[in-house]
């Protein structure tokens, strides 16, 4: 055995933040671009010049979305049947959505007529949005507890509905995912094109990022009023893991107790806000790469966030507390978390490297001239 169980437990924990932040990064940048699609825009040539941006990247982009949901089925089984149980028709609205990318990648440019190409726009940009909505939505819904309950058997049964999850918090939790995005992308166009394309990318940009300062701090004030969940006992867990063996209750502002108990938690949400200040600020003054750097470590300052408010839970539960999982009694057995760890200290580190060798290699600004002398070679 490399490590102990216990740390196991800690270490996937930050795996799986790891991986969701290298999706937000790249595939939320996708999906930001796309959303941005049509505002930055205006003629046919200056949108295949924002889809060409990331017209080399998206689908090895992805590769981060699939990477985390296996390790999520692998490292939490608990959590991952709970939760596409519970988000079962949110999950298939997702997939339908993320079908319509790679056709209108592939498509959109293949018949030269207004209605054809402006179809797959919409398209594109119904792929890009709803799934960065619903995992917004889902986050939010994490923090108000998910409604599922876990019997002596450990089979865990959802008694929500899908419309339960649009609530007034999910829906402000899913318009932070769509903002952060949408900002986080304008800075990428901002650096990737030129002339007025980059001009309406930046000013796009720099709105998306006012809007999530404003609505990621009423989000904020919202979780340190509503009730969290707190842990008062809990069974060993160092020997086997029991998801309902634990003594849960719920008490207002809990969520933000970690900050107090953990000083130096505080810097995640000051990252999240400080960094899409910062962001804004580079872009308007003509730095956009410094503002790219910038909106990454704002994604990363609002992913910890979430994870340092809602630890240890990871879903928690409203119908029954004590069956809330947490990432130390919904996982894995010792074992298979040890095999997982060699797989991923080995495949993780070659995923980033790929992915940043294939930004250097390809890394270049996207001009709409470009574009229009290469018709049949490009998006």
């Amino acid at each position: 055995m490399i490590f102990d169980y216990e740390t196991l437990k800690l270490l996937w924990w930050l795996i799986i933040g790891i991986l969701l932040i290298g999706f937000a990064v790249t595939d939320g940048m996708d999906m930001g671009v796309a959303m941005l699609l049509r505002l930055v825009g205006k003629t046919d040539s200056e949108r295949r010049t924002v889809i060409n941006t990331i017209g080399a990247h998206w689908d090895g982009n992805q590769v981060w979305f699939i990477t985390a949901g296996g390790a999520l089925f692998a490292a939490w089984p608990m959590v991952y049947a709970a939760a596409f149980s519970g988000f079962y028709f949110a999950m298939l609205l997702v997939l339908f959505a993320l079908f319509f990318r790679p056709l209108a990648f592939d498509y959109r440019s293949k018949i030269d007529t207004y209605r054809w190409r402006n179809n797959w726009d919409w398209a594109l940009l119904a792929g890009s949005a709803i799934p960065a909505l619903v995992f917004g939505v889902a986050f939010g819904n994490l923090f108000l507890g998910v409604p599922f309950n876990i019997d002596n058997l450990l089979r865990a049964s959802y008694q929500g509905s899908f419309f339960g999850l649009l609530n007034p918090f999910g829906i402000l939790a899913g318009l932070v995912s769509i903002t952060m995005l949408m900002g986080h992308a304008g800075m990428w166009l901002q650096l990737r094109t030129d002339s007025d394309v980059a001009k309406r990318s930046g000013q796009y940009g720099r709105y998306a990022l006012l809007v999530f300062i404003a609505l990621f701090g009423i989000a904020g004030f919202w979780v340190a009023n509503v009730d969290g969940y707190q842990i008062v006992s809990m069974p060993d867990t160092q020997s086997y893991a029991n998801p309902i063996g634990k003594v849960v209750t719920s008490a207002p502002g809990a969520w933000l107790d970690n900050y107090s108990a953990m000083p130096l938690t505080l810097i995640f949400p000051a990252l999240g806000i400080g960094m899409a200040a910062v962001a804004w600020f580079f872009s308007k003054v003509g730095k956009p790469a410094l503002g790219l750097v910038s909106s990454s470590l704002m994604l990363v300052g609002v992913i910890m966030t979430a994870g340092a408010s809602l630890f240890p839970f990871v879903m928690p539960s409203s119908n029954n507390p004590n069956v809330s999982l947490t990432m130390w009694d919904a996982v894995s057995s010792h074992m298979t978390l040890n095999v997982m760890f060699v797989a991923a200290a080995i495949f993780v580190p070659l995923i980033l490297a790929y992915t940043t060798w294939c930004y250097v290699k390809m890394w270049r600004r996207v001009t709409v001239h470009e574009i229009e002398n290469n018709t049949h070679g490009s998006y």
